[in-house]
Protein backbone atom coordinates (compact mmCIF):
# COMPACT_ATOMS: atom_id res chain seq x y z
CA UNK A 1 0.00 0.00 0.00
CA UNK A 2 1.54 3.58 -1.04
CA UNK A 3 1.99 6.31 1.56
CA UNK A 4 -1.16 8.68 1.41
CA UNK A 5 -0.05 11.83 0.22
CA UNK A 6 -0.41 15.23 2.22
CA UNK A 7 -0.41 18.99 1.55
CA UNK A 8 3.06 18.91 0.55
CA UNK A 9 2.73 16.31 -1.71
CA UNK A 10 2.39 17.02 -5.82
CA UNK A 11 -0.16 17.02 -7.65
CA UNK A 12 1.19 14.26 -9.73
CA UNK A 13 1.67 12.41 -6.35
CA UNK A 14 -2.10 12.52 -5.52
CA UNK A 15 -3.28 10.83 -8.77
CA UNK A 16 -1.15 7.99 -8.98
CA UNK A 17 -2.10 7.34 -5.31
CA UNK A 18 -5.56 8.16 -6.48
CA UNK A 19 -4.88 5.36 -10.05
CA UNK A 20 -4.13 2.65 -7.53
CA UNK A 21 -6.22 3.16 -4.01
CA UNK A 22 -9.77 1.64 -5.80
CA UNK A 23 -9.25 -2.11 -7.35
CA UNK A 24 -11.52 -0.60 -10.60
CA UNK A 25 -11.46 2.32 -12.55
CA UNK A 26 -15.28 2.12 -13.34
CA UNK A 27 -17.39 1.03 -10.24
CA UNK A 28 -20.78 2.23 -10.85
CA UNK A 29 -22.79 3.04 -8.24
CA UNK A 30 -23.87 6.39 -6.13
CA UNK A 31 -23.58 4.89 -2.45
CA UNK A 32 -19.74 5.44 -2.02
CA UNK A 33 -19.74 9.17 -3.31
CA UNK A 34 -22.84 10.10 -1.58
CA UNK A 35 -22.10 9.14 1.42
CA UNK A 36 -18.57 11.33 1.33
CA UNK A 37 -20.52 14.16 -0.34
CA UNK A 38 -23.02 14.12 2.71
CA UNK A 39 -20.34 14.35 5.55
CA UNK A 40 -18.69 17.13 3.68
CA UNK A 41 -21.75 19.22 3.07
CA UNK A 42 -21.54 18.60 -0.63
CA UNK A 43 -24.53 16.96 -1.16
CA UNK A 44 -26.13 20.45 -2.48
CA UNK A 45 -24.82 23.65 -3.52
CA UNK A 46 -26.94 26.31 -1.65
CA UNK A 47 -27.13 29.69 -3.66
CA UNK A 48 -25.95 28.35 -6.97
CA UNK A 49 -27.98 26.74 -9.90
CA UNK A 50 -26.78 23.91 -11.05
CA UNK A 51 -26.99 22.15 -14.41
CA UNK A 52 -25.91 18.85 -15.44
CA UNK A 53 -25.28 17.35 -18.76
CA UNK A 54 -25.23 14.12 -19.96
CA UNK A 55 -25.17 12.54 -23.46
CA UNK A 56 -23.20 10.36 -26.16
CA UNK A 57 -21.89 12.72 -27.95
CA UNK A 58 -21.62 17.32 -27.48
CA UNK A 59 -21.86 17.11 -24.06
CA UNK A 60 -18.20 19.78 -23.05
CA UNK A 61 -19.62 22.01 -26.24
CA UNK A 62 -22.78 22.18 -24.36
CA UNK A 63 -21.31 23.48 -21.55
CA UNK A 64 -18.51 25.18 -23.21
CA UNK A 65 -21.69 27.51 -24.53
CA UNK A 66 -23.59 27.59 -21.77
CA UNK A 67 -20.37 29.06 -20.00
CA UNK A 68 -19.51 31.35 -22.84
CA UNK A 69 -22.83 33.12 -22.80
CA UNK A 70 -23.28 33.74 -18.72
CA UNK A 71 -19.62 34.66 -18.21
CA UNK A 72 -20.42 37.45 -20.87
CA UNK A 73 -23.46 38.16 -18.86
CA UNK A 74 -21.43 38.97 -15.84
CA UNK A 75 -22.13 35.71 -13.92
CA UNK A 76 -19.62 33.87 -11.97
CA UNK A 77 -19.83 29.63 -13.65
CA UNK A 78 -17.93 26.66 -12.48
CA UNK A 79 -17.54 24.14 -15.23
CA UNK A 80 -16.69 20.12 -14.11
CA UNK A 81 -16.05 18.00 -17.11
CA UNK A 82 -13.26 14.82 -18.14
CA UNK A 83 -11.51 13.93 -18.90
CA UNK A 84 -8.88 16.15 -19.39
CA UNK A 85 -6.63 16.74 -22.57
CA UNK A 86 -3.13 17.55 -21.31
CA UNK A 87 -3.60 18.60 -17.87
CA UNK A 88 -5.33 17.18 -14.97
CA UNK A 89 -6.59 20.59 -13.68
CA UNK A 90 -8.39 20.87 -17.03
CA UNK A 91 -11.12 18.64 -15.13
CA UNK A 92 -12.14 21.83 -12.90
CA UNK A 93 -12.88 25.53 -14.66
CA UNK A 94 -13.57 28.54 -12.45
CA UNK A 95 -14.61 31.60 -14.31
CA UNK A 96 -13.08 30.09 -17.22
CA UNK A 97 -9.67 29.90 -15.57
CA UNK A 98 -8.44 25.84 -14.72
CA UNK A 99 -8.04 25.03 -10.89
CA UNK A 100 -4.44 25.67 -9.35
CA UNK A 101 -2.44 22.36 -7.89
CA UNK A 102 -2.78 23.96 -4.69
CA UNK A 103 -6.21 24.14 -5.34
CA UNK A 104 -7.23 20.90 -6.06
CA UNK A 105 -4.52 19.32 -3.66
CA UNK A 106 -6.36 20.97 -0.56
CA UNK A 107 -9.26 19.42 -2.09
CA UNK A 108 -7.76 15.86 -2.18
CA UNK A 109 -6.55 16.61 1.55
CA UNK A 110 -10.29 17.57 2.44
CA UNK A 111 -11.79 14.44 0.51
CA UNK A 112 -9.39 12.10 2.24
CA UNK A 113 -9.58 13.19 5.80
CA UNK A 114 -13.53 13.00 5.25
CA UNK A 115 -13.74 9.47 3.18
CA UNK A 116 -12.65 7.16 6.43
CA UNK A 117 -12.45 3.59 5.39
CA UNK A 118 -14.97 4.26 2.07
CA UNK A 119 -13.11 3.53 -1.07
CA UNK A 120 -13.57 5.94 -4.29
CA UNK A 121 -12.56 5.61 -7.41
CA UNK A 122 -10.34 8.34 -9.59
CA UNK A 123 -13.62 9.55 -10.97
CA UNK A 124 -15.43 10.32 -7.85
CA UNK A 125 -12.55 11.67 -5.78
CA UNK A 126 -12.43 14.18 -8.96
CA UNK A 127 -16.27 14.99 -8.61
CA UNK A 128 -15.99 15.91 -5.05
CA UNK A 129 -12.74 18.33 -5.49
CA UNK A 130 -15.05 19.71 -8.15
CA UNK A 131 -18.06 20.35 -6.02
CA UNK A 132 -15.57 21.72 -3.07
CA UNK A 133 -14.01 23.99 -5.31
CA UNK A 134 -17.33 25.15 -6.32
CA UNK A 135 -18.66 25.15 -3.13
CA UNK A 136 -15.94 27.48 -1.65
CA UNK A 137 -15.64 29.88 -4.41
CA UNK A 138 -19.88 30.78 -3.99
CA UNK A 139 -20.91 30.82 -7.54
CA UNK A 140 -23.76 31.39 -9.59
CA UNK A 141 -23.98 28.47 -11.91
CA UNK A 142 -22.18 25.47 -11.70
CA UNK A 143 -22.33 22.98 -15.18
CA UNK A 144 -21.59 19.34 -14.21
CA UNK A 145 -21.04 17.22 -17.41
CA UNK A 146 -21.42 13.68 -16.60
CA UNK A 147 -18.52 11.31 -17.18
CA UNK A 148 -20.83 8.13 -18.04
CA UNK A 149 -24.49 7.35 -18.53
CA UNK A 150 -26.25 9.53 -15.73
CA UNK A 151 -28.31 7.86 -13.79
CA UNK A 152 -25.11 6.31 -11.50
CA UNK A 153 -22.53 8.68 -12.71
CA UNK A 154 -21.08 10.55 -9.54
CA UNK A 155 -22.36 14.39 -10.97
CA UNK A 156 -25.81 12.64 -10.16
CA UNK A 157 -25.40 13.00 -6.11
CA UNK A 158 -26.81 16.64 -6.63
CA UNK A 159 -30.16 17.58 -7.47
CA UNK A 160 -29.67 19.26 -10.87
CA UNK A 161 -32.00 22.50 -11.12
CA UNK A 162 -31.79 21.69 -15.43
CA UNK A 163 -31.14 18.74 -16.91
CA UNK A 164 -29.47 18.25 -20.19
CA UNK A 165 -29.26 15.50 -22.42
CA UNK A 166 -27.46 16.14 -26.01
CA UNK A 167 -27.47 12.80 -28.20
CA UNK A 168 -27.78 9.35 -27.73
CA UNK A 169 -25.92 6.30 -29.29
CA UNK A 170 -24.54 2.90 -28.17
CA UNK A 171 -21.40 3.74 -26.67
CA UNK A 172 -20.24 2.23 -23.21
CA UNK A 173 -22.06 -0.93 -24.07
CA UNK A 174 -20.53 -2.74 -20.71
CA UNK A 175 -21.86 -0.76 -18.32
CA UNK A 176 -25.40 1.39 -20.28
CA UNK A 177 -26.58 -1.56 -22.51
CA UNK A 178 -26.49 -2.19 -26.27
CA UNK A 179 -29.39 -0.32 -27.74
CA UNK A 180 -30.68 2.61 -27.53
CA UNK A 181 -33.63 2.52 -25.22
CA UNK A 182 -31.42 0.88 -22.91
CA UNK A 183 -28.64 3.98 -22.70
CA UNK A 184 -31.45 7.04 -23.13
CA UNK A 185 -33.15 5.13 -19.32
CA UNK A 186 -29.86 5.50 -18.28
CA UNK A 187 -29.04 9.35 -18.81
CA UNK A 188 -32.45 10.04 -18.14
CA UNK A 189 -31.76 9.18 -14.94
CA UNK A 190 -30.28 12.95 -14.35
CA UNK A 191 -33.83 14.08 -14.73
CA UNK A 192 -35.90 15.06 -11.91
CA UNK A 193 -39.72 15.61 -10.42
CA UNK A 194 -40.81 19.51 -11.97
CA UNK A 195 -37.41 20.57 -13.12
CA UNK A 196 -36.90 21.06 -16.41
CA UNK A 197 -34.88 18.69 -18.42
CA UNK A 198 -33.48 20.35 -22.10
CA UNK A 199 -33.12 17.34 -25.00
CA UNK A 200 -30.75 17.74 -27.64
CA UNK A 201 -31.17 14.59 -29.39
CA UNK A 202 -34.26 14.84 -32.33
CA UNK A 203 -34.47 10.46 -32.03
CA UNK A 204 -35.86 10.14 -28.49
CA UNK A 205 -36.20 6.75 -27.19
CA UNK A 206 -39.37 5.96 -25.48
CA UNK A 207 -37.74 4.70 -22.54
CA UNK A 208 -36.63 8.98 -22.04
CA UNK A 209 -40.05 9.87 -22.91
CA UNK A 210 -41.79 7.14 -20.63
CA UNK A 211 -39.42 8.58 -17.75
CA UNK A 212 -40.16 12.29 -17.91
CA UNK A 213 -43.33 11.41 -17.66
CA UNK A 214 -43.07 9.50 -14.84
CA UNK A 215 -40.76 11.71 -13.04
CA UNK A 216 -42.97 14.66 -13.75
CA UNK A 217 -40.02 16.25 -15.38
CA UNK A 218 -40.63 19.45 -17.41
CA UNK A 219 -38.88 18.19 -20.90
CA UNK A 220 -38.17 20.66 -23.71
CA UNK A 221 -36.95 18.79 -26.89
CA UNK A 222 -35.61 19.99 -29.68
CA UNK A 223 -38.34 19.94 -32.74
CA UNK A 224 -40.69 20.03 -30.12
CA UNK A 225 -40.27 22.98 -27.42
CA UNK A 226 -37.36 24.58 -29.02
CA UNK A 227 -36.08 24.15 -32.68
CA UNK A 228 -33.33 26.07 -35.06
CA UNK A 229 -32.89 26.62 -38.62
CA UNK A 230 -29.87 28.10 -39.85
CA UNK A 231 -29.00 30.15 -43.27
CA UNK A 232 -25.00 31.07 -44.91
CA UNK A 233 -24.63 33.00 -42.18
CA UNK A 234 -26.46 33.02 -39.50
CA UNK A 235 -29.35 31.25 -37.54
CA UNK A 236 -32.66 31.44 -35.60
CA UNK A 237 -33.46 30.09 -32.44
CA UNK A 238 -37.23 29.61 -31.79
CA UNK A 239 -38.80 28.43 -28.39
CA UNK A 240 -42.33 26.96 -27.82
CA UNK A 241 -43.54 27.60 -31.73
CA UNK A 242 -43.76 24.20 -32.66
CA UNK A 243 -47.04 22.29 -32.66
CA UNK A 244 -46.50 19.32 -30.85
CA UNK A 245 -47.69 18.30 -27.55
CA UNK A 246 -45.35 18.12 -24.57
CA UNK A 247 -43.98 15.34 -22.56
CA UNK A 248 -44.61 17.59 -19.65
CA UNK A 249 -47.28 20.17 -19.66
CA UNK A 250 -45.76 23.61 -18.72
CA UNK A 251 -46.38 27.03 -19.97
CA UNK A 252 -43.60 28.13 -22.43
CA UNK A 253 -43.39 31.51 -24.33
CA UNK A 254 -43.64 31.63 -27.73
CA UNK A 255 -40.55 33.75 -29.32
CA UNK A 256 -38.02 33.68 -31.98
CA UNK A 257 -33.93 35.32 -32.00
CA UNK A 258 -33.03 35.67 -35.26
CA UNK A 259 -29.61 37.08 -36.87
CA UNK A 260 -27.90 34.34 -34.34
CA UNK A 261 -24.01 34.11 -35.07
CA UNK A 262 -22.65 30.55 -36.32
CA UNK A 263 -20.62 29.19 -33.64
CA UNK A 264 -17.59 27.68 -34.54
CA UNK A 265 -19.13 24.56 -32.01
CA UNK A 266 -21.96 22.69 -33.57
CA UNK A 267 -24.65 24.08 -34.13
CA UNK A 268 -27.35 21.43 -32.81
CA UNK A 269 -25.56 22.01 -29.46
CA UNK A 270 -25.39 25.54 -29.64
CA UNK A 271 -29.38 25.75 -29.43
CA UNK A 272 -29.62 22.85 -27.13
CA UNK A 273 -27.43 25.85 -24.62
CA UNK A 274 -29.84 29.01 -25.56
CA UNK A 275 -32.59 26.51 -24.49
CA UNK A 276 -30.94 26.06 -21.23
CA UNK A 277 -30.48 29.44 -20.99
CA UNK A 278 -33.60 30.38 -21.52
CA UNK A 279 -34.88 28.63 -18.46
CA UNK A 280 -31.78 30.36 -16.67
CA UNK A 281 -32.01 33.61 -17.16
CA UNK A 282 -35.84 33.72 -19.30
CA UNK A 283 -35.78 37.78 -19.07
CA UNK A 284 -33.11 38.11 -21.58
CA UNK A 285 -35.20 35.90 -24.57
CA UNK A 286 -38.53 37.89 -23.56
CA UNK A 287 -37.33 41.40 -23.22
CA UNK A 288 -34.38 41.56 -25.97
CA UNK A 289 -32.30 42.26 -22.87
CA UNK A 290 -28.26 40.92 -22.80
CA UNK A 291 -28.99 40.08 -26.41
CA UNK A 292 -25.04 40.92 -26.67
CA UNK A 293 -24.02 38.73 -24.37
CA UNK A 294 -25.81 35.62 -26.51
CA UNK A 295 -23.83 36.56 -29.12
CA UNK A 296 -20.64 37.03 -27.86
CA UNK A 297 -20.74 33.60 -25.86
CA UNK A 298 -22.16 31.97 -29.00
CA UNK A 299 -19.08 33.85 -31.03
CA UNK A 300 -16.16 33.30 -28.43
CA UNK A 301 -17.37 29.56 -27.03
CA UNK A 302 -14.07 27.12 -28.17
CA UNK A 303 -13.46 23.78 -26.90
CA UNK A 304 -9.56 21.76 -27.43
CA UNK A 305 -9.84 18.55 -29.81
CA UNK A 306 -13.43 19.64 -31.05
CA UNK A 307 -13.05 20.94 -34.91
CA UNK A 308 -9.90 22.83 -33.50
CA UNK A 309 -7.50 23.91 -36.33
CA UNK A 310 -4.00 24.46 -35.30
CA UNK A 311 -3.25 24.70 -38.77
CA UNK A 312 -4.35 26.44 -41.55
CA UNK A 313 -1.40 25.69 -44.32
CA UNK A 314 -2.17 23.21 -44.59
CA UNK A 315 -5.59 22.53 -42.26
CA UNK A 316 -4.73 20.68 -39.52
CA UNK A 317 -8.03 19.71 -37.08
CA UNK A 318 -8.26 17.86 -34.26
CA UNK A 319 -11.43 16.16 -33.31
CA UNK A 320 -11.85 14.24 -30.20
CA UNK A 321 -14.41 11.61 -32.30
CA UNK A 322 -14.29 7.99 -31.28
CA UNK A 323 -17.97 6.78 -32.11
CA UNK A 324 -20.12 6.09 -34.59
CA UNK A 325 -22.52 9.04 -33.59
CA UNK A 326 -19.57 11.74 -33.62
CA UNK A 327 -17.38 10.12 -36.87
CA UNK A 328 -20.82 10.92 -38.40
CA UNK A 329 -20.83 13.97 -37.90
CA UNK A 330 -17.45 14.75 -38.81
CA UNK A 331 -17.66 13.06 -41.87
CA UNK A 332 -20.86 15.59 -42.66
CA UNK A 333 -18.07 18.56 -41.64
CA UNK A 334 -16.00 17.32 -44.00
CA UNK A 335 -18.07 18.11 -47.16
CA UNK A 336 -16.54 21.46 -46.74
CA UNK A 337 -13.27 20.61 -48.12
CA UNK A 338 -14.35 18.29 -50.97
CA UNK A 339 -12.09 18.92 -53.97
CA UNK A 340 -9.18 18.52 -51.37
CA UNK A 341 -6.97 15.86 -50.59
CA UNK A 342 -7.85 14.49 -46.81
CA UNK A 343 -5.12 13.08 -45.03
CA UNK A 344 -6.75 10.49 -41.45
CA UNK A 345 -4.40 10.77 -38.69
CA UNK A 346 -6.20 8.28 -36.50
CA UNK A 347 -5.52 6.12 -33.08
CA UNK A 348 -8.37 4.74 -31.22
CA UNK A 349 -8.75 2.54 -28.27
CA UNK A 350 -9.40 -1.06 -28.92
CA UNK A 351 -12.76 -1.05 -26.67
CA UNK A 352 -14.28 1.30 -29.12
CA UNK A 353 -16.34 0.43 -32.57
CA UNK A 354 -13.39 0.93 -34.31
CA UNK A 355 -14.27 -0.80 -37.98
CA UNK A 356 -18.03 1.87 -37.56
CA UNK A 357 -15.80 4.63 -36.91
CA UNK A 358 -13.17 3.88 -39.70
CA UNK A 359 -15.93 3.20 -42.51
CA UNK A 360 -17.73 6.05 -42.14
CA UNK A 361 -15.01 8.33 -42.69
CA UNK A 362 -13.47 6.06 -45.56
CA UNK A 363 -15.10 7.54 -48.58
CA UNK A 364 -14.03 11.25 -47.57
CA UNK A 365 -9.91 10.18 -47.28
CA UNK A 366 -7.42 9.88 -49.55
CA UNK A 367 -4.81 8.18 -47.34
CA UNK A 368 -4.97 6.56 -43.88
CA UNK A 369 -2.03 7.32 -41.30
CA UNK A 370 -2.99 5.22 -37.93
CA UNK A 371 -1.20 4.99 -34.94
CA UNK A 372 -1.11 3.11 -32.12
CA UNK A 373 -1.38 5.23 -28.66
CA UNK A 374 0.17 5.03 -25.91
CA UNK A 375 -1.84 3.62 -23.09
CA UNK A 376 -3.08 0.04 -22.26
CA UNK A 377 -6.33 0.69 -24.28
CA UNK A 378 -5.05 1.50 -27.53
CA UNK A 379 -5.76 -0.89 -30.14
CA UNK A 380 -3.29 -2.22 -32.72
CA UNK A 381 -2.87 0.25 -36.04
CA UNK A 382 -2.14 -3.29 -37.52
CA UNK A 383 -5.34 -4.06 -36.59
CA UNK A 384 -7.06 -0.76 -37.22
CA UNK A 385 -5.65 -0.86 -40.90
CA UNK A 386 -7.82 -4.49 -41.53
CA UNK A 387 -11.20 -2.20 -40.94
CA UNK A 388 -10.62 0.14 -44.33
CA UNK A 389 -11.64 -0.79 -47.63
CA UNK A 390 -8.19 -1.54 -48.98
CA UNK A 391 -8.77 0.83 -51.98
CA UNK A 392 -6.51 3.56 -51.09
CA UNK A 393 -3.37 4.07 -49.07
CA UNK A 394 -2.83 3.17 -45.40
CA UNK A 395 -0.21 2.74 -43.13
CA UNK A 396 0.08 1.85 -39.79
CA UNK A 397 2.96 3.33 -37.11
CA UNK A 398 3.84 2.59 -33.11
CA UNK A 399 2.81 6.00 -32.75
CA UNK A 400 1.18 9.24 -33.26
CA UNK A 401 4.30 11.17 -33.66
CA UNK A 402 6.01 8.78 -36.08
CA UNK A 403 2.65 8.68 -38.61
CA UNK A 404 2.88 12.37 -38.43
CA UNK A 405 6.83 12.34 -39.32
CA UNK A 406 5.72 9.99 -42.17
CA UNK A 407 2.78 12.15 -43.27
CA UNK A 408 4.42 15.23 -43.04
CA UNK A 409 6.76 15.27 -46.13
CA UNK A 410 3.51 13.53 -48.38
CA UNK A 411 1.26 16.98 -47.90
CA UNK A 412 0.94 19.98 -49.61
CA UNK A 413 -0.26 23.52 -48.33
CA UNK A 414 -3.72 23.10 -50.08
CA UNK A 415 -4.23 19.63 -48.08
CA UNK A 416 -6.26 18.78 -45.27
CA UNK A 417 -5.37 16.48 -42.30
CA UNK A 418 -7.70 15.50 -39.70
CA UNK A 419 -6.69 14.13 -36.74
CA UNK A 420 -9.30 11.89 -34.71
CA UNK A 421 -10.26 8.92 -32.96
CA UNK A 422 -9.49 9.31 -29.36
CA UNK A 423 -8.70 12.02 -26.57
CA UNK A 424 -5.68 10.29 -26.38
CA UNK A 425 -4.46 10.74 -29.80
CA UNK A 426 -5.41 15.00 -30.44
CA UNK A 427 -3.74 14.69 -26.75
CA UNK A 428 -0.35 13.38 -27.50
CA UNK A 429 -0.36 14.88 -30.98
CA UNK A 430 -0.72 18.41 -29.58
CA UNK A 431 2.39 18.03 -27.74
CA UNK A 432 4.35 17.72 -31.04
CA UNK A 433 5.92 19.94 -32.72
CA UNK A 434 4.31 20.74 -35.70
CA UNK A 435 7.13 23.21 -37.63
Amino acid sequence: MTPVPNAQSSLDDWLTHLMVIHPTEIDMGLGRVAAVAETMGLDSLEGTKVVTVAGTNGKGTTCAMIEAIMLQAGQRVGVYSSPHMLKYNERVRIDGVDASDEALIEAFCAIDAARGNISLTFFEYATLAGLYLFKLAKLDLVLLEVGLGGRLDATNIIDADIAVITAIDIDHQEYLGDTRELVGREKAGIMRAGRPVVIGEPDLPASVVEYAESTGAQALRVNHEFSYQASEAEWCFTLGAVPQPSVSQFSLPKLSIEGLPLPTLPLANAATALAVVQQLAPQWFMTGENRGFIDAGLREAKLAGRLEVVSEEPKIILDVAHNPHAASYLADRLRAYEGRRIFALCGMLKDKDCRAVLSLLDDRVHAWYLADLNCERSAKAQDLLTYLSGDKPAHGFASVEQAYQALKPEIGQSDVVIVFGSFYTVAEFKQLDLS
